[in-house]
């Protein structure tokens, strides 16, 4: 056993000056010390971006589940599919992680828009491809179905990420 000193930290002050003022908003301000952003969890990006990969996978598994009548159609959707969701979520543990914060030399909502404006693209192309493909043949359909509510969603979130990459440039520039 160690009989040596202890150090106990409390939250009050006990004599000597008053704490400065800067120390205790950053003492005030945990949010910055935590691991995981847990408000990005519940904000409306985050939600997107959750229901931007949900549908993206199920319209890969149907696809993926379903007899093919051209390979080269559905392996485009498949790849399109897999590519975007992977960037999807590679940004949403970017927020959630907070490590834009850290990595400041990238311009992380204009990536990002970037991101979602090629990937939207694709996705496109992809869904109308798997769509003309189809044949009625009802996982194709679905899977067709859900990368045209994931590209729906994109474009919600090209949207959101405009205005906040541009719009905000914009009015912090005239101000």
């Amino acid at each position: 056993m160690s009989h040596g000193a202890r150090v106990i930290r409390t939250g009050v002050n006990s004599g000597g000056p008053a704490a400065p003022p800067a120390a205790t908003a950053a003492s005030s301000a945990g949010s910055d010390a935590e691991l995981m952003d847990g408000a990005y969890f519940r904000s409306c990006a985050g939600m997107l971006k959750v229901a931007q990969m949900i549908s993206l996978l199920i319209g890969f598994i149907s696809v993926n589940n379903s007899p093919w009548t051209d390979y080269s159609a559905y392996s485009y959707f498949q790849i399109v599919a897999m590519c975007d969701l992977v960037m999807i979520l590679f940004f949403y543990i970017i927020h959630i992680f907070r490590i834009y914060r850290k990595l400041t030399c990238v311009s992380w909502p204009l990536a990002e828009f970037l991101h979602y404006l090629i990937g939207t693209i694709l996705l496109l192309i992809a869904s109308i491809v798997a769509a003309s493909k189809s044949y009625n043949l009802s996982g194709l359909v679905a899977g067709a179905t859900f990368g045209f509510l994931a590209t729906i969603l994109c474009v919600l979130s090209i949207w959101s990420s405009y205005k906040v990459s541009c719009i905000t440039q914009s009015t912090n520039a005239s101000v």
